[in-house]
């Protein structure tokens, strides 16, 4: 398996057009074989795993709540887009990955580690 260089931003599409949010604004994302998450709300965009860490809902298939948080479609469960913290009072928390929309494409950063798993 090839596997990315470390340290580096990820380029994952030309434009946001290129993502195909769903009506929910998710939509999954491969990145060198790595499925993610990226979500659209109000103009924002964030990027996360692509399951829930409680019972592994695929996030794309959830929705964003009416204050910005990312809805697991299992059990409902709440996340904070910006930061993972769960939001509903489980105590999960959600794998965050910085993500920049640039002049020359929409770049996320994923530790090189999580390749292997």
């Amino acid at each position: 398996m090839h596997l990315p260089p470390q340290n580096t931003w990820y380029k994952i599409a030309e434009t946001l057009a290129d993502i195909n949010f769903s009506s929910t604004g998710l939509a999954e994302v491969d990145v060198y074989g790595k499925i993610i998450c990226v979500g659209l709300y109000h103009h924002q965009i964030f990027a996360c795993t692509q399951k829930c860490p409680h019972a592994g809902g695929l996030l794309a298939n959830g929705y964003i709540d009416a204050v910005g948080n990312l809805v697991c479609p299992l059990h409902r469960y709440k996340f904070n887009p910006a930061n993972g913290k769960n939001t509903s009072g489980e105590g999960y928390c959600l794998k965050t990955f910085p993500i920049e929309l640039r002049n020359d494409g929409l770049f996320v950063n994923i530790d090189p580690a999580l390749f292997t798993r």
